[in-house]
C-alpha cells in the first residue's frame, strides 16, 4: 500500500475542504459538477484521493460553471476563500479555481503577476460544446490553442521548446476574446458531443466526449463522502488514461507533482522570496 506523506495528506485535506464548499453551493443551486480526470480516477480506483495527487479536478457543463462561479463569489466567505475566475484581474487562466486563504501552494512555475493569489486550490474547468461538423470542431480545438499559449505566457509559463516559444510569440499578438468565442462554440446546448480542450488533456481524442457522459451522473465514494460522478465513468477513464486501474511506476508518480512549496497553516503572502534562486530541473509543461 502506497504510504502518503503528512505533508501531503495535509494538503488533501484542505483541497477536501474546498471541495466540500463546492458541494454544499451546487446542491443549493442545483447545480451540477463532477469529479473529473485524476479526482475521478482517485474515486474509481482509491475511494478518494490518489495516494501521491496533490490536486483536484472538477469539471462544470458550461453553464453551471458560470452558475457555480457567480454563487461562490457571492456567498463564499471570502475571509477562507478566494474564487480565482477565469481572465480575471489577477488570473488570465483559461479555467478557475477555488483557493483556500491563509495557505501556500507555489507552482513551479515563476509568475509574471505578483498579486496572483497563490493558496492551496482545486481545479475547476469547464465542458463546452463540440460543433457537430468535423472541420469546425477541429477549429475549435485550435482557437482553444491559442487561448491557451496566450494565457500560459500572461502567467509565466517557460519552455525550453523552440516550437512553443514561437507558439507564445504569436499568440501574444492575436486577439483573445474571438478565439475563446470559436472554442466555447457560443455556449450551445444542442451539439451531440462536448470538449474539454480548457481542462484534462492536452490531445484532442481525450479531450472529446458524448454529451450524455456529462448529463447522467451518479454518486460515488471520496474521502469522507459521496461525489457527483460520470456514470460512464468507465468509458471516460478508459479514454483518457487506458488500463487505468494499473498504477503508474514511482517515476511517473513525482512527475505529477505541481508544487515547490506547500503551506496548509500559512498564507503565501508569508514567502515573499520563495522564488529567489530556485530553479527548475524540469519545468511544469502541463498547460493546467
Amino acid at each position: 500500500m502506497t504510504q502518503v506523506s503528512t505533508q501531503l495528506r495535509d494538503h488533501q485535506l484542505v483541497m477536501l475542504l474546498l471541495l466540500h464548499q463546492v458541494d454544499d453551493i451546487c446542491k443549493r443551486h442545483g447545480i451540477r459538477y463532477m469529479l473529473f480526470a485524476g479526482s475521478l480516477l482517485g474515486a474509481v480506483r482509491h475511494g478518494g484521493f490518489i495516494p501521491w495527487d496533490d490536486d483536484l479536478d472538477l469539471v462544470f457543463l458550461r453553464g453551471d460553471y458560470e452558475r457555480f462561479l457567480d454563487a461562490a463569489e457571492r456567498e463564499l466567505d471570502p475571509e477562507r476563500f478566494y474564487v480565482q475566475r477565469e481572465f480575471s484581474r489577477h488570473w488570465p487562466m483559461f479555467s478557475s479555481k477555488l483557493r483556500a486563504n491563509g495557505t501556500a501552494c507555489l507552482e513551479k512555475y515563476y509568475p509574471k503577476d505578483p498579486e496572483t493569489h497563490r493558496g492551496i486550490y482545486i481545479d475547476l474547468f469547464p465542458c463546452d460544446a463540440l460543433s457537430d461538423r468535423p472541420l469546425v470542431a477541429r477549429l475549435q480545438f485550435l482557437a482553444s490553442k491559442v487561448v491557451i499559449a496566450k494565457s500560459l505566457d500572461a502567467r509565466g509559463y517557460v519552455t525550453r521548446s523552440r516550437g512553443k516559444k514561437l507558439a507564445l510569440a504569436l499568440a501574444r499578438i492575436l486577439p483573445r476574446r474571438p478565439f475563446a468565442a470559436l472554442a466555447r462554440l457560443g455556449d450551445r446546448q444542442d451539439t451531440r458531443r462536448v470538449h474539454t480542450f480548457f481542462g484534462g488533456s492536452k490531445r484532442y481524442e481525450k479531450s472529446v466526449y458524448p454529451r450524455q457522459w456529462f448529463v447522467n451522473q451518479i454518486d460515488l465514494p471520496f474521502e469522507d463522502g459521496r461525489f457527483p460522478a460520470p456514470e460512464a465513468y468507465d468509458a471516460l477513464l478508459t479514454q483518457l488514461y487506458g488500463d487505468y486501474m494499473t498504477p503508474p511506476d514511482a517515476a511517473a508518480r513525482e512527475v505529477k507533482t505541481h508544487a515547490f512549496l506547500v503551506d496548509p497553516n500559512r498564507s503565501y503572502l508569508d514567502y515573499p522570496d520563495a522564488y529567489d534562486g530556485v530553479e527548475f530541473d524540469v519545468l511544469t509543461e502541463s498547460t493546467r
